[in-house]
């Protein structure tokens, strides 16, 4: 991880120690993820859809495009993480048969799932207008981002 990302992630941390709600929690590392990473232009979260767990919903985001607001488990990256439970990296989207355009732009995403008292409860996506935007060092780094919000979901 690189100082910057270290420093992101403890501010993050801190603010999670006292946020007034998970909302809240999301909104705030959204907006500094997409702020303080200059590759990642679209940051948002998904989340499992109260009234039908078969979909995820959108929920804070950040970023300059709209993004698909309901998405069931089975299309899509961000279906493919969720059913699968496990981390989906592309760095060419375009290359990829599952991706799901939310904008032409975006040429690399990650989806994160995240998990609170071992049930999947959304998702962490990140996406940029760069092929290869994530290598491990900077998925280790969203993952530790997605496990704050995971581990506040946990105690709420």
């Amino acid at each position: 991880m690189t100082p910057a990302q270290r420093e992101l992630l403890q501010e993050l941390q801190a603010f999670a120690a006292t946020a007034p709600s998970a909302q809240s929690l999301m909104e705030r590392m959204v907006a500094r993820l997409h702020e303080k990473m200059t590759r990642y232009n679209w940051v948002g979260f998904y989340l499992v859809d109260p009234a039908d767990a078969g979909y995820l919903i959108v929920g804070p985001f950040a970023g300059s495009f709209t993004p698909n607001a309901r998405i069931p488990l089975t299309s899509g990256l961000c279906g493919a993480a969720a059913s699968t439970g496990k981390v989906v990296v592309v760095q060419d989207v375009i290359a990829d048969p599952r991706y799901l355009p939310g904008s032409s732009m975006v040429k690399s995403e990650m989806v994160v799932p995240l998990f609170a008292n071992k049930k999947l409860a959304g998702e962490l996506d990140v996406e940029s207008y760069f092929a290869d935007t994530f290598p491990k060092s900077e998925q280790e780094f969203v993952e530790a981002c997605a496990a704050i919000v995971a581990t506040y979901l946990a105690k709420s």
